[in-house]
């Protein structure tokens, strides 16, 4: 493998002419430049990250941590933070914590070791110590989706009560009173957002939300059917079932039709969390669908804030109800009810 003193024998250069050129030292000429380029183009040199790391004290690399790899969110969030800090001249490392607390804590500590610039994290809990050790030792750090309270770390992050105010409008304009949901884990601040926004929509409307209609989910497509199946073994099963994430959304939908039951003939069905899957489902799900792109990019601009000494601002993006035919939409089932509201945005139903 070619080294630093091939490209300078390569380029007829001085090794440490070679280093300035390649470390982006305003003094080397032009011509300096392209024989060096040129050179390493011919001869395939590849700078040793880590000793370039150990003289600039920074390796270009960023670490994510994010809950649970798995859930086509946080997939979509991971390619839209590893597409921003490519085009921002950063490599990505991602670990997956799985919704664990102990998880999460492995990953910090490993991203740490290796030297990484900055850190993103969307938190499993309340803070695991390996992760607020990290941050009260002024690790550069970016939270993202969820957030800790009280921990000096921007927040990038959409906000879900407008939409939820919008998805209880809706269902109430179909006719709708018995609303349940199914909530993420009381731990996590998107766990806790999501039932408070849900709860304060139906008190608009003269609605409670009654303890047996909060059923308690992980963010995981298992606790979707076990608590949906809590549901419909009420004495008086709620007419529509609100899920906090768009896997609990998926297990939800496998307990009802395990029933022989129907969405939205039997009982309607909403998520958090829009993902492309929803049109394809029978009936496409009505969802609430959050700016992950947008997100993901911002994230990583405001890490590399952090890591430049900037303050790093926080940003709240709005989110949006997307109506498609789970709720007894027209063109469904269930005949709907007229409605008075505004702001939503409606797909036309699939051909």
């Amino acid at each position: 493998m070619a080294g630093i003193k091939d490209v300078a024998a390569e380029a007829g250069l001085s090794v440490a002419t070679v280093s300035r050129v390649l470390n982006g030292h305003p003094s080397v000429s032009e011509d300096a430049r392209r024989r060096v380029t040129e050179a390493v183009e011919r001869l395939g040199y590849r700078p040793n990250a880590v000793a370039r790391s150990l003289r600039t004290d920074q390796t270009r690399t960023l670490g994510l941590v994010i809950s649970d790899v798995m859930n086509p969110y946080f997939t979509e969030l991971a390619r839209s933070v590893e597409e921003e800090a490519r085009a921002l001249g950063y490599s990505v490392i991602i670990g997956n914590a799985d919704e664990r607390p102990d998880l999460q804590d492995h990953h910090v500590t490993t991203l740490l070791d290796r030297r990484i610039d900055g850190l993103l994290v969307s938190p499993t809990d309340g803070g695991s110590p390996g992760m607020l050790g990290a941050a009260r030792a002024g690790t550069p750090m970016v939270f993202v989706d969820r957030w800790i309270p009280g921990v000096d770390v921007p927040v990038v992050r959409s906000d879900g009560r407008a939409a939820v105010r919008d998805l209880v409008a809706h269902l109430h304009g179909l006719g709708h009173r018995r609303l349940a949901i199914i909530a993420g884990p009381a731990a996590t601040t998107t766990g806790r957002e999501r039932v408070d926004a849900f709860r304060e929509a139906l008190a608009a409307y003269g609605l409670e939300l009654p303890d047996a209609y909060i059923g308690q989910g992980d963010f995981q497509a298992g606790s979707g059917r076990r608590v949906t199946e809590g549901f419909l073994d009420l004495p008086v099963p709620p007419e529509a079932v609100f899920a906090a994430d768009n896997l609990m959304a998926l297990g939800a939908l496998d307990a009802i039709r395990a029933r022989g039951l129907r969405v939205p003939d039997d009982i309607a069905l909403a998520a958090f969390d829009d993902i492309p899957w929803f049109v394809h489902t029978d009936p496409p799900v009505t969802a609430i669908a959050q700016p992950t792109r947008d997100l993901g990019r911002a994230a990583v601009r405001a890490l590399v804030d952090r890591i430049a000494g900037r303050p790093g601002a926080s940003v709240t993006l709005p989110t949006r109800l997307v109506v498609r035919r789970s709720c007894g939409e027209p063109g469904t089932g269930r005949p709907p009810s007229p409605s008075s509201y505004e702001g939503v945005r409606r797909e036309q139903p699939q051909s």
